[in-house]
């Protein structure tokens, strides 16, 4: 390839990417820009053709080259009325900012097809990276937002299917935190209300919660239940085990909201059982309420360094970050 006259390569073209792959030049734009009548065939060929053109690297170059790093990340969240969305967008905004960048903060609503709507209207609007909370089991889409030179990572949830770096929490270990500290405490029948079953968080937590219940005589597996996303669901889950003949000592709530609907639903029983609670709201400290959480102002300044670094250098290895969770053992299981 030919150098200008300051000693560097021209960028690659998409005309270069279309000629490549064999394809117009249009085609060559529909596929990297994510439009869904592009056959397989004909995309696979396109994503080839811009990889080995480094078309991905030089984009992002060619941001740092003008002064224009990043001048809007943009957040995908799965629930912006969650409190823990708010804090995470805080933690980006406040690790972006100093760099001249500033945050744009979208909805999926939980939906992988309001999320692929979401990421491809951000791409299209010149955002420079996306952190996205995502709502799909399947990112392998993500790679022509890749190809279009835009970095794509992927906060509290990891990729899955495709090379992009990552910022979680570990959850396993956060499980294996609250059935221990359960066990310990004497409890032999423990519940589990966790989010959606496809979640790898609610996944990560379950398993470390069996890898140390399994290795005891508690109870535990007739008392799960799943898909308890909200507040009213999480409610309805802890009634239906209170109304057991035999109702769990203890409860384990998935997140937040989850342990929200939990406490509302025993807030006026004598007979309650004990709760933990992941994450950690500030009215969790108020009524005693023990806790597994991590730094959730950590995890979303790693995913922003996480995008700046992709944004500076394109074949740096793909890495995933994990911020570790603690125990924070109140009176709702020690009192």
């Amino acid at each position: 390839m030919s150098r200008t006259e300051g000693g560097t390569a021209p960028r690659p073209t998409l005309a270069q990417v279309a000629a490549r792959a064999g394809v117009s030049l249009k085609t060559a734009s529909r596929a990297l820009g994510g439009e869904s009548y592009v056959s397989e065939k004909t995309l696979a060929s396109v994503l080839t053709a811009a990889a080995e053109l480094d078309y991905q690297r030089n984009a992002a170059a060619s941001l740092l080259a003008s002064g224009r790093l990043a001048d809007s990340i943009g957040l995908i969240t799965g629930d912006v009325t969650n409190p823990f969305y708010s804090a995470l967008a805080q933690a980006i905004e406040d690790e972006i900012r100093p760099r001249g960048m500033h945050l744009s903060v979208a909805n999926s609503r939980e939906s992988a097809e309001q999320e692929q709507h979401v990421a491809g209207d951000l791409a299209d609007r010149q955002t420079t990276a996306v952190i996205t909370v995502s709502a799909m089991t399947d990112h392998s889409g993500y790679a022509q937002l890749q190809a279009r030179g835009i970095p794509v990572v992927f906060v509290d949830r990891p990729a899955e299917n495709l090379a992009a770096d990552s910022a979680v929490f570990d959850n396993h270990e956060g499980g294996r935190l609250a059935a221990r500290h359960l066990i310990e405490a004497g409890h032999r029948r423990i519940a589990f209300i966790g989010d959606y079953a496809w979640l790898p968080t609610y996944r990560q937590r379950l398993a470390g919660m069996g890898e140390v219940l399994d290795e005891t005589d508690a109870e535990w597996r007739d008392l799960l239940r799943t898909d308890a996303h909200d507040v009213a669901s999480s409610r309805a889950c802890m009634r239906d085990l209170l109304a057991l003949d035999e109702p769990p000592t203890a409860v384990v709530a998935g997140n937040n909201r989850i342990l929200l609907g939990v406490m509302e639903e025993v807030a006026e029983r004598r007979d309650a059982p004990a709760v933990i609670g992941f994450d950690d709201p500030e009215w969790a400290r108020v009524l005693g309420v023990s806790v597994v959480t991590g730094d959730v102002e950590d995890l979303g300044r790693q995913a922003a360094r996480l995008a700046v670094a992709r944004l500076g250098d394109r074949t740096r290895p793909v890495e995933t970050v994990t911020v570790p969770m603690r125990l924070i053992a109140r009176r709702s299981t020690t009192g």
